[in-house]
């Protein structure tokens, strides 16, 4: 097996992670935690769900079923053409799953963070053994508590038709970003109490190892997506190495290399393309690119609410109209070509209320609202439409109306109490967000195999 060198792993990533096409195709990833309404402060083992699942048999729409270090469910879709397909299809598949843990008395909660349970993880993959000790050698007790107690929506969309047209998404999608975090906050209640945050899941992931969760895309970068993607991959920490490539064997937690430190002989064997897939799928920024864009930084939401971002993110990026609005009104935002970190920030503490994130997602909404029934999805369009009036056009998100930890089921009311994650320490030039949080995910993605 010939080892591969650092040109090697800028070749990869331009040919695999920024392969161009026909857009138009939506995928997305659910992530729920499961509760038990009757012991609410009690994990649901991962060995019953999956006795559950396997009885009740495959999702009917083919979306792919995996679990979460903490136990959480992730439900996968096809990539398919436009957002009314893909609604359609993972809506059917979760109603299939919902329907059978509601028989046994499980409840998908409806929150982004789990509001009352500690951190306890159930998979005992080599993966996850390695993670958590190189997250615990770091000193990113963060990283515990995004491995086993949080939940996003994950939105999968095409890079674009050609090289212009993938730059131009991959800049997009960037200042899309504290929008779809500030609108979508559902994460203001953990340990029992308020932490101050609309979005404490987006506060934790930003504490874990900038090396590998800062967005890729900072400002006044210069370089090309692809070259951009290849130096953050390199100079990112390598998490593990297995013993032999491909996972077989022993594992090597936290070797103290980077990425370019193995490619230039630095490691403990000769780099494989196993390894530089493995590597990548340890890399957590906003925005991913895996021959798609994979937007990570997205709460997870109430059951009656999880269309909306993969309509609203669709729509901003594959209607030309919607598109437009949605560069002008980004780039007034930013004032440049990507979020400051105080930006991410800001999205994160105070939802759509911060002041500079306001128009510009009450802009964004109205031109979804728009876009949505010439992309042949009106009835998500109406959807859309009464989220923004719910939420958006009045400065709120789910965040606002936190889970009532009592039931720990999803139920929407006040959790009293007033601890509170810590204000944020200023990253250090180039490292992307980095608040300070007291404490801290394989999944195969909707495009294509691979792990999160």
């Amino acid at each position: 097996m010939v080892p591969m060198t650092t040109e090697d792993v800028h070749e990869y990533i331009n040919g695999v992670c920024f392969k161009t096409g026909p857009p138009g195709k939506v995928g997305a990833e659910t992530e729920w935690l499961v509760t038990d309404p009757e012991q609410p402060t009690a994990p649901v083992t991962i060995d019953r769900l999956t006795g559950l699942l396997e009885a009740c048999g495959p999702p009917p729409a083919g979306s792919r079923i995996t679990f979460e270090p903490g136990g959480q469910i992730e439900l996968s879709s096809a990539a398919l053409p436009g957002p009314a397909r893909a609604h359609e299809a993972l809506a059917r598949d979760l109603d299939h799953i919902s329907k059978t843990l509601a028989d046994a008395g499980l409840s998908l909660s409806e929150t982004a963070l789990d509001p009352v349970r500690p951190p306890v993880r159930q998979l005992r993959l080599p993966r996850y053994t390695a993670m958590e000790r190189f997250f615990a050698n770091h000193r990113h007790p963060s990283g515990h508590t995004m491995m086993c107690s949080t939940a996003s929506l994950q939105v999968c969309l095409d890079t674009g038709a050609d090289d212009a047209d993938l730059r131009s998404r991959w800049e997009l999608v960037h200042r899309l970003g504290p929008v779809l975090v500030a609108a979508f906050a559902n994460s203001a209640v953990w340990r029992g109490r308020p932490t101050g945050w609309k979005s404490t899941r987006w506060a934790i992931w930003a504490a874990t190892d900038a090396t590998r969760t800062r967005p890729v895309l900072e400002p006044h970068t210069r370089t090309d997506p692809a070259t951009a993607w290849a130096e953050y991959a390199l100079e990112a920490r390598v998490m593990a190495v297995p013993e032999i490539p491909g996972g077989g064997g022993e594992w090597t937690a936290d070797p103290g290399i980077s990425l370019a430190d193995w490619a230039d002989g630095r490691g403990p064997r000769p780099l494989t393309l196993a390894d530089l897939e493995f590597h990548l799928s340890t890399l957590f920024p906003p925005v991913r690119p895996r021959g798609w864009w994979e937007l990570r930084m997205i709460d997870a939401l109430p059951l009656r609410w999880w269309p909306v971002p993969v309509a609203l993110a669709a729509a901003l990026t594959d209607d030309p109209r919607a598109r437009a609005v949605a560069e002008e009104a980004t780039e007034r935002m930013c004032r440049g070509t990507a979020p400051e970190p105080v930006l991410w920030l800001d999205s994160a503490r105070l939802g759509p209320a911060a002041p500079e994130v306001d128009a510009c997602a009450r802009t964004c909404f109205d031109a979804a609202v728009e876009a949505l029934p010439r992309m042949g999805a009106a009835g998500l369009a109406a959807l859309v439409d009464e989220y923004a009036d719910r939420y958006v056009r009045r400065g709120l998100c789910p965040a606002d109306s936190g889970p009532d930890t009592g039931r720990g089921s999803g139920s929407q009311g006040t959790a009293g109490g007033g601890a509170r994650v810590p204000e944020p320490r200023p990253a250090r030039p180039g490292t992307g967000p980095g608040p300070t949080v007291d404490e801290g995910s394989g999944a195969r993605p909707a495009h294509s195999g691979g792990s999160s």
